[in-house]
């Protein structure tokens, strides 16, 4: 395989767990391990929204490039299928057509269908309700709250406004949904409702990937996937509290 051919193979795979919610450290790694099968040498410094890497081919000949990760998601199977694929390698090199063949396979593999993804929404707010000592009625009320708000969460989506925006709507939505349920049902507690309800919009993800890219010494990425997550928390925060500023009146 000629150099830019590895670097080619490198930089897809490398930019699909990018893109798919991996630590730096593994993308790093992942793209180290392909030139590496191809006795290609390679210096690669990555960032939530970039690749930079230069490969070193046995001829000498050098090949730089950059590329840009705009969108990001969260997709643990992508992960594991391009980590997978990235060893393989180690024991059996393939040829360039059949690694993009598999790394564009890996990158067209569909997720859940919308169906599951909402009840796992509506059974995840359902479950947290339970565990911060709320009752049935108001596990109940968490999931159909949960199932919504991934609903809206996703039409916002689709309209193609900016991350923070979505967090920030998201929980105005949970927070008009929670006041209007309470005031159907006075026995539900307000506060357990929308805490189960909002758990599916925290970065979880997003926060234990800083915390790991902090111990494998990747500082500037970390910093920047903390931040990340302080404004996304900030912004699902603040649209509970602008309507809970208001709502509360209501309920009284």
């Amino acid at each position: 395989m000629k150099t830019n051919e590895v670097m080619e193979v490198a930089l897809r795979a490398g930019e699909a767990l990018l893109r798919n919610g991996a630590e730096i450290y593994r993308v790093e790694d992942t793209v180290q391990r392909i030139c590496k099968s191809y006795n290609v040498d390679v210096e690669i410094f990555a960032l939530p929204t970039g690749i930079f890497m230069t490969v070193i081919g046995k001829d000498g000949e050098s090949v730089s490039y950059v590329r840009r990760i705009k969108s990001r998601t969260v997709d643990l199977r992508r992960i594991e299928r391009v980590n997978s694929f990235s060893r393989s390698l180690q024991k059996n090199p393939v040829s360039y057509s059949h690694a993009i063949k598999v790394l564009r396979d890996i990158e067209e593999t569909k997720g859940f269908n919308f169906a599951s993804r909402l009840c796992i929404a509506g059974v995840n707010a359902f479950v947290y309700a339970l565990l911060f000592k709320g009752s049935l009625q108001e596990a109940a009320a968490a999931f159909f709250i949960g199932m919504i708000i991934f609903i809206s969460k996703e039409k916002i989506s689709r309209a193609g406004v900016f991350n923070f925006f979505e967090d920030f709507a998201s929980g105005m939505v949970a927070g008009v949904i929670s006041l209007a349920v309470v005031k159907l049902f006075p026995i539900i507690n307000l506060y357990k409702v929308i805490i189960a309800s909002i758990i599916i919009l925290l970065p979880g993800v997003a926060i234990t990937n800083a915390i790991k890219d902090a111990l494998n010494g990747d500082i500037v990425s970390s910093q920047f996937r903390l931040a990340e997550a302080i404004f996304s928390l900030v912004a699902v925060a603040a649209g509970v509290a602008v309507v809970l500023s208001a709502g509360l009146r209501w309920l009284l």
